[in-house]
């Protein structure tokens, strides 16, 4: 169990705005497509998916398949395809990719093929989700794993049912992602706040004045000076390096299954006394064996002796004082000596009784 707290200086530390805001319809689009790895040592899919899929591509490239030999492959099982899998494919497309460049794809296993190590893509076209073909994979799979056994025992490093090919796919169509046709664009918050927006629209002021305007906690608008009416990505470059302090909500983040407590800089409590006790209870099991006496018609049986202890942690009263850093509250709590579980369930009373001024995320 961690405990970790976020705990900053007297004045926070700038970052750019390109780090905190993306620009409105600038953004990736996801490609999916369906293919066949051939070459695999043994290790491909037996499935009758596998053969249908066989089959089709055999005719695509012109083979002809006896209608006999193919309902025999599609119901035989002993028929083996363990050279081939059937994979799904997906890649991301950048905003303003052009034809022709390339671009990475993850290959993972739509079978039951065990590896796709040494496996090679055919020719996948990729598909939006307007149905329209932007790119064409194939190459060499990569997986960064592998998976080796027998009968009785199997030894696997990673997961070798998945793997990507470095620039796999070609782009073949490019996508329309406008920036500032009307002489305006707008830059969206990551993590949504009105005083961040307020800061970002100021610090764009301060470098074009009356061009930004804060529009809610998650959109600030940007109007195109007449200089750059031209070459609006050049102003959306400039833009995005100027600098800012983001704020954002006090906020504690505790993660139970991991024991993981993050504390936010803007966490403030009370004045409060707490205490906290841990109670061990501790059960031991000593059973006996009852042996009858000789000649006498008893039974040997077993009589459990369940032995139980209580003990608790007797802690004095700690009195904390209204906090002004999380440094100082770190410290505080670092004084009771609670563990990260222990320090969960003190945060919730205390914001329960109204002394914990932040929002409690649980996840």
């Amino acid at each position: 169990m961690t405990l970790a707290c976020a705990v900053a200086g007297s004045a926070r530390a700038e970052v750019r705005i390109k780090d905190i805001t993306e620009i409105e319809g600038v953004r990736v689009n996801q490609l999916v497509g369906m293919g066949l790895v051939t070459g695999l040592i043994g290790t491909g899919s037996k499935s009758p998916v596998t053969r249908q899929y066989a089959i089709n591509f055999m005719q695509r490239m012109g083979m002809r398949v006896d209608p006999s030999v193919r309902l025999q492959l599609q119901t035989d099982t002993t028929q083996k395809t363990n050279n081939l899998s059937v994979v799904t494919v997906t890649a991301d497309l950048p905003a303003f990719a052009r034809r022709g460049s390339r671009i990475d794809v993850l290959v993972s296993t739509f079978d039951d093929a065990a590896s796709l190590e040494g496996g090679q893509l055919i020719m996948t076209p990729l598909f939006a989700a307007n149905g329209q073909v932007y790119a064409v994979a194939s190459g060499p799979v990569s997986t960064g794993g592998f998976s080796f056994g027998g009968q009785a025992a199997t030894v696997q490093k990673n997961f070798p049912t998945t793997g990507r090919i470095s620039e796999g796919a070609t782009i073949e169509e490019e996508t329309q992602t406008p920036l500032g046709v009307d002489g305006t664009f707008r830059l969206l918050l990551g993590q949504p706040d009105f005083e961040t927006a307020r800061r970002i629209a100021n610090a764009i002021n301060e470098e074009e004045p009356g061009i930004a305007t804060c529009l809610d906690s998650t959109a600030v608008n940007v109007c195109v000076p007449p200089r750059y009416r031209g070459n609006t990505a050049e102003f959306a470059g400039l833009i995005g390096a100027l600098h800012v302090v983001p704020d954002g909500p006090a906020r504690v983040v505790i993660n139970e299954r991991t024991g993981t407590v993050i504390i936010g800089e803007n966490v403030k409590i009370s004045k409060v006394l707490i205490t906290h006790a841990n109670l061990a209870i501790t059960t031991t099991e000593a059973p006996q064996v009852s042996q009858p006496a000789p000649f006498s018609e008893g039974e040997t049986v077993v009589v459990p002796r369940t032995n139980i202890g209580v003990e608790e942690q007797q802690k004095q009263i700690s009195y904390i004082d209204e906090t002004v850093t999380l440094g100082e509250l770190a410290q505080a709590l670092n004084s009771l000596g609670v563990t990260p579980r222990d320090l969960s369930s003190i945060l919730q009373q205390l914001k329960e009784c109204g002394a914990l001024h932040a929002e409690l995320e649980f996840k």
